[in-house]
């Protein structure tokens, strides 16, 4: 008898309907699912791929593992530290870092701007410098040599390159006393700009400049550092690697790895990754009243035929299995469609890059497939669809009793 109420269920679907309204109502069923499935898998695709580019984006900013002191901000026994640094087989390169808030003047125009200093290693660890948008990375036969990010130097409209004019960095002096001139108050240090380098959240206002240029504004000793960022040779290692500097390094030190640098960050992330999948989920929650009207509007046009049915001998469960098994088949339809839909417009973004990211920018917007794409939407259009087809394809008796 199951076999039966899904035949009859695929001869309601593919023939010829009792009206045209209510073939009408069907397919708008199935077309809103389609449409509502489609829209939902290329929104999780796109957030796919801007994971992937923010996952590449903070591979170039932050490091397998950074140090830090347990204490305070300068490094204890920093000779120490990066002598087991150095023996360490699972390291390929590390880099001595200071960072700190620092004023940028020149001419009329100032900004506070995030100085990093860092040492000839740097690039080995974060390769920054491969994305500068023109000039040239800092040679660091200069300490005022300085690379700066793209707003930050727009904003001061700074020249860039040799020859050009020097904008001058202040660093706030430690202590108290009585202030009689700018002097008391600022340590100064003219530099000049290389090149610039694009901006991100995690990068606005930053200056990269050699690292003796920030022990200097500090009054920091030579060998001096806030920071120590470590490139492995291994980065699915981090964890391991980390545990074992911790015992080599000993208490006065903090060990972090890139996912809990930026912990907040992947957390913001992927909160908005659930509320836009809650959103979507919504959409095709209600998307399914299409489905509720179309099972009902079709018992109520092939009433006199299930009539017939019970007469013949038909029993209300596979009655009530007919409707349930259109309502399925409809829903199956707009998934299978939908991801189909949704599949061909992934493919067409990631091959032509169409849509952009902004009206001012040349980025596409990211996509990326996966299977596990495929499972969540298909999930949650399939869970709601045959709830909504079970609690609306149940019909009394009464409703077919001869009048």
């Amino acid at each position: 008898m199951r076999n039966t109420s899904f035949y009859i269920a695929t001869r309601y679907l593919l023939a010829r309907k009792g009206s045209t309204a209510v073939t009408f109502i069907t397919w708008l069923a199935a077309v809103a699912m389609m449409v509502a499935v489609a829209a939902m898998f290329i929104i999780i695709s796109v957030f796919s791929g801007l994971e992937d580019l923010n996952q590449d984006l903070i591979a170039n900013l932050h490091a397998d593992i950074t140090v830090k002191s347990n204490q305070g901000k300068t490094l204890p026994n920093i000779e120490k530290a990066t002598k087991i640094l150095g023996q360490d087989k699972e390291i390929a390169h590390f880099s001595k870092v200071i960072e700190e808030k620092a004023y940028i003047r020149f001419r009329e125009n100032g900004d506070i701007a995030n100085l990093r200093g860092v040492d000839s290693a740097y690039i080995f660890v974060n390769p920054i410098h491969q994305n500068i948008f023109y000039g040239t990375y800092p040679s660091f036969k200069y300490s005022n040599e300085v690379l700066m990010e793209n707003k930050l130097d727009n904003r001061l409209a700074i020249p860039v390159g040799e020859g050009a004019d020097y904008a001058t960095i202040l660093m706030p002096k430690p202590g108290t006393g009585m202030i009689s001139k700018e002097e008391d108050i600022f340590t100064t240090r003219e530099i000049f700009v290389s090149g610039v380098f694009p901006g991100n959240d995690q990068l606005d206002n930053t200056i990269i400049s050699p690292i003796e240029l920030a022990q200097e504004l500090l009054n920091l000793p030579k060998n001096a550092a806030y920071q120590i960022v470590i490139k492995l040779k291994d980065p699915t290692k981090a964890d391991e690697v980390k545990a074992a500097l911790l015992k080599s390094l000993g208490s006065g030190y903090v060990l972090k790895t890139k996912k809990e640098e930026n912990a907040a960050f992947w957390k913001m992330i992927n909160t908005e990754k659930l509320f836009i999948y809650l959103i979507f989920a919504l959409v095709i929650f209600i998307t399914t009243f299409n489905l509720a009207g179309a099972i009902i509007i079709l018992q109520l046009d092939k009433k006199e035929q299930a009539k017939s049915l019970i007469s013949l001998g038909m029993n209300m469960k596979s009655l009530r299995n007919i409707y349930f098994y259109t309502g399925l088949l409809i829903v199956f339809f707009g998934i299978i469609c939908g991801l189909i839909l949704g599949t061909v417009m992934c493919y067409i973004q990631i091959n032509t890059g169409f849509f952009k990211a902004g009206s001012n920018t040349d980025l596409p917007f990211p996509v990326r497939i996966n299977a596990m794409n495929y499972l969540i939407v298909s999930a949650t259009a399939g869970l709601f669809g045959i709830i909504v087809a079970r609690l609306f394809s149940k019909v009394n008796k009464s409703h077919f009793k001869a009048s």
